[in-house]
């Protein structure tokens, strides 16, 4: 019988012939774990008081905080730094990016099963891989064993066809999706893009979807590999590590959702769900306090290059928060002049991490306040203060909204 994505990975990792539902216990390709979720981790691998048998595929990294802005996390930090040196694992310290950008560029492959203690870790189905997020405790077990239980999850396929309109970008497909399946209407499930649409992506792209794939429920979000996978691998420095990934031609899928791209439009996320999704028309005006272009959703170099076009030869009229999503992405960026373009606006640039996103520093709002962010996530509180309002986009349509101090709709500007 022929497989989806999820199901050949999981049969090639579990060493049988598995589908959806069946549950597996399956070798783990790499394991990553952030500031915020890695503490607890460590101290339940400690408490199990077994041995570590999957250091070699660890990945920690600071991001969360970084630098650190109290003494209580910099100990975490330590913690992780010293732990991490103990077992042999990979440590990245402030300033080499965000966990799921730095993971990408550095370690997965295509066909990989990969879990991290990050919900957003369903990014790195943009390389064809199977990636989830996992409690601290279950990458506890995935550390000291190298593998762990899985259900082998059910399939959306999504179709995409057409090509996007002037003005609409990978951000507005996947909150469109978003805003018709409902933040629950793929729990559990695995989402698969396809279509003419999803062919032509970049990889910058195809990130951007599979980063949200969590906020409607699903367990991960998968791309077959292709010559654009292999362009990417090849600019990281990583050719070899392509291989191909393909969902056989007439695998079972619970749901088939079709999209014309063409039909779209710039899109916006209200406060305070992510599926609360409407025309940026319908907000336009409304007034902005601070924009926030970054986050391992749209921190990428493609990100701030419209940004930067967007910017050029303008002021902007609030508070704007850049972050690079790695270290290679802000030295591109700066060899590419959007730095100089962005701080020449008006902008304010930060340490490759994850910054304003999780509400711990670097641009906390007022009470009140409204943000544009190019974030992945606008629940009350999440930028650090339960009184102030985000509203999720694209970065062109952040970025317009930045130059207007109003939300705006970035075709004035393309």
């Amino acid at each position: 019988m022929d497989k989806t994505i999820a199901e050949k990975i999981f049969s090639e990792k579990s060493g049988k012939d598995v589908y959806a539902g069946d549950i597996v216990i399956a070798k783990i390709d790499q394991i990553a774990l952030q500031d915020g979720t890695a503490p607890l981790a460590i101290r339940q691998l400690e408490n199990l008081g077994v041995g570590v048998k999957a250091a070699r595929i660890t990945h920690f990294f600071i991001d969360h905080a970084a630098p650190s802005p109290r003494k209580e996390l910099s100990n975490d930090h330590k913690l992780i730094r010293e732990f991490a040196s103990k077992i042999g694992a990979d440590f990245n310290p402030p300033g080499e990016g965000i966990i799921h950008q730095v993971m990408v560029e550095k370690h997965v492959k295509p066909g990989d099963l990969v879990v991290g203690a990050d919900s957003h870790t369903c990014t790195y189905g943009g390389l064809g891989a199977f990636a989830t997020g996992m409690g601290s405790t279950d990458i506890a077990v995935a550390i000291a064993l190298g593998k762990n239980w899985f259900r082998v999850p059910e399939t959306f396929r999504i179709e995409v066809e057409g090509r996007l309109p002037k003005g609409v970008f990978a951000k507005d497909l996947i909150l469109s999706i978003i805003g018709k399946l409902g933040v629950d209407g793929a729990t559990y499930k695995a989402l698969e893009f396809h279509g003419e649409c999803i062919e032509k992506m970049k990889i910058d792209e195809r990130l951007t979807i599979a980063n949200m794939a969590i906020e409607c429920g699903a367990k991960a979000g998968l791309f077959e590999s292709d010559n654009n996978t292999r362009e990417f691998l090849a600019e990281m420095g990583r050719k070899s590590d392509f291989r191909l990934v393909k969902a056989d031609e007439n695998a079972e899928y619970e749901k088939e959702i079709f999209i014309d791209a063409s039909e779209l439009i710039p899109v916006v996320s209200k406060p305070h769900n992510v599926d609360n999704v409407v025309g940026v028309e319908d907000v336009v005006g409304t007034e902005v306090d601070q924009v926030f272009i970054g986050t391992c959703t749209n921190g990428r170099l493609s990100d701030l290059e419209i940004t930067a076009r967007i910017l050029k030869g303008r002021k902007v009229r609030t508070r704007l928060i850049v972050g690079p999503a790695s270290r290679k992405v802000y030295l591109d960026a700066l060899d590419k002049g959007y730095i100089k373009t962005i701080i020449e606006a008006g902008g304010v640039v930060i340490p490759p991490g994850c910054g304003p996103c999780v509400g711990i520093h670097m641009g906390v709002l007022a009470d009140g306040e409204v943000c544009v962010s190019t974030q992945n996530r606008n629940f009350k509180g999440r930028m650090g203060n339960p009184d102030a309002y985000i509203y999720l986009a694209s970065p062109a349509t952040a970025a317009a909204s930045a130059v207007k101090g109003e939300i705006s709709d970035p075709r004035e500007f393309l």
